[in-house]
């Protein structure tokens, strides 16, 4: 493969809803092939028919899912940059009356999914020349909160699997950026969370100015679209309300 023939096209997980779909938007605008993957195959249909994106509905945690994946991907001519959105919290329990389901469910779509994917596709960022991965993580993998034990826990790895990656691959010429979000209202992420709409309601209640989806997908285009030899490490992004996870700004 060359630099040129595999030029601006990305693989994006989580693209059904929040900000994998608003990143796959910002990419398509750009002019980038992206290949859209989530579960959701209806979702998926509609982004594909507004930005011109390829769905290929699959889930990143089943090996066969990534198996096919790849077999597509390849034969639609690959990719340069792999996009790990895919990911998300159940319950807010704290460590001592934790549920295993939902611990288990964060590790392997937020830790889990991201290592198959990437595991996957690194022999085509490496022979690509100049290859990028861009996770996205969370606040919530730097600094832990009562309550977050699970979620901390999975997106601490997921921060650390981000990291070793940079330092293995660096010789491959290959780009690792990790971009933490803090507080982003999306239509599902607190209420996936929760499993209710006045408890996800609550979260944002008050905050005048959360970030949005595609606050978040603008800074993943920008990280992705610099010139391959700026690396931005680790991006944290939150609103200014959001001075830190246990000081967040509510009024009214």
């Amino acid at each position: 493969m060359t630099s040129d023939s595999l030029k601006k096209a990305a693989l994006v997980t989580g693209a059904s809803s929040g900000i994998g779909e608003a990143t796959v938007r910002a990419l398509a605008a750009e002019g980038w092939t992206v290949f859209a993957v989530a579960r959701r195959a209806e979702r998926l249909a509609a982004l594909e028919a507004e930005t011109g994106a390829v769905g290929i509905p699959a889930d990143i945690s089943a090996d066969d899912d990534v198996s096919r994946l790849l077999a597509r991907v390849t034969e639609a001519g690959g990719i340069d940059t792999l996009i790990n959105i895919a990911g998300g919290a159940r319950g807010a329990d704290k460590v001592g009356a934790a549920s295993t389901e939902d611990w288990e469910w964060m590790y392997r779509v937020n830790v889990l999914g991201t290592m198959k994917l990437t595991r996957a596709f690194l022999p085509m960022l490496r022979a690509h020349g100049e290859g990028t991965v861009l996770n996205l993580t969370s606040t919530a993998g730097l600094a832990a909160y009562e309550g977050g034990g699970g979620y901390n826990a999975a997106k601490f790895a997921q921060h650390a699997l981000t990291g070793a990656l940079r330092l293995e691959e660096a010789e491959n010429n290959l780009r690792v950026i990790e971009v933490a979000p803090g507080l982003v209202y999306t239509e599902e992420f607190a209420l996936n969370r929760l499993g209710d709409r006045q408890a996800a309601d609550k979260v944002y209640q008050g905050v005048e100015k959360p970030l949005t989806a595609d606050d978040v997908a603008d800074v993943v285009r920008y990280a992705v679209t610099a010139p391959h030899h700026v690396n931005l490490d680790q991006i944290v992004i939150r609103p200014v309300a959001q001075a830190a996870n246990h000081k967040l700004i509510r009024k009214g």
